[in-house]
């Protein structure tokens, strides 16, 4: 049996009095690509935010390559990528300064090499010397992909990747997401349903905190229909929970 890359089990985030993540959980193997899905608040974000380190679990618990996101928490994020909704970057810096920054940060050895090696992965060789103030939103979306790459790690989490970015380039990153999910087990976020469909191999669909479905989109349009599409199954299944909470 193939081990899973990420193991979330009954994963729940309170804050407060409000439930923001509600006993999520779920696999992702190695070479797959899963798009985590809802409408907006339906806990994609904080999910994401827990499984990278960045926010403690009120309950439950994962594993990213085996590695306890509490209980071992410097391997597991040794073994995942992020990119966040908002890539933080340094806009006096040079592309190449910035990939060289992370290369070290990330305990690369041959650092220079690497950071590259890694901007060359994702298109950016003739920009490596601009400062980034002057590149475009999706260049830096690429600087994304870079830092999220530099230390070659089997696990990508990319929150919303094709935000803001024009049709062009929402093409570009949905064909650099399956590529890397050849070799990496990828979760991403994202609120076009149409690159969900054509990107995973996997979807989760969130609301209010719950999965309320999750498979194969072709397995689950057909449970709607034949000839559905992933977003008419979406709103049927966000709007048959939205009735059912009234």
């Amino acid at each position: 049996m193939t081990k899973a890359m990420i193991e979330v089990t009954r994963l729940t985030k309170r804050f407060g009095d409000r439930i923001a993540v509600d006993h999520v959980s779920f696999l992702a193997k190695p070479g797959e690509v899963v798009g985590l899905l809802g409408p907006n608040g339906a806990g994609k974000t904080t999910t994401m935010r827990m499984l990278t380190g960045f926010l403690p679990p009120s309950e439950g618990g994962a594993k990213i390559a085996g590695h306890d996101i509490a209980a071992d928490s410097l391997n597991a994020r040794r073994n995942v990528g992020y990119l966040p909704e908002r890539v933080p970057v340094y806009p006096d810096m040079t592309v190449r300064e910035y990939v060289f920054f992370w290369a070290r940060l990330r305990g690369q050895r041959d650092a220079r090499a690497r950071a590259d090696a890694v901007i060359a992965q994702v298109n950016l060789s003739e920009r490596r010397d601009t400062l980034i103030r002057n590149l475009s939103k999706g260049m830096r979306q690429r600087l994304g992909f870079a830092q999220a790459l530099v230390h070659d790690p089997p696990v990508l989490i990319l929150d919303e990747p094709t935000i803001g970015i024009d049709p062009r380039q929402v093409i570009e990153v949905r064909d650099t997401v399956r590529e890397l999910g050849r070799t990496k087990t990828v979760l991403f976020s994202t609120h076009i349903l149409s690159e969900a469909e054509h990107t995973c191999d996997r979807v989760i669909i969130l609301h209010q905190g719950r999965i309320v479905a999750q498979g194969q989109p072709s397995d689950l349009k057909r449970k709607l229909r034949p000839d559905a599409t992933l977003e008419e199954v979406f709103l049927s299944i966000v709007g048959a929970e939205r009735g059912a909470d009234k």
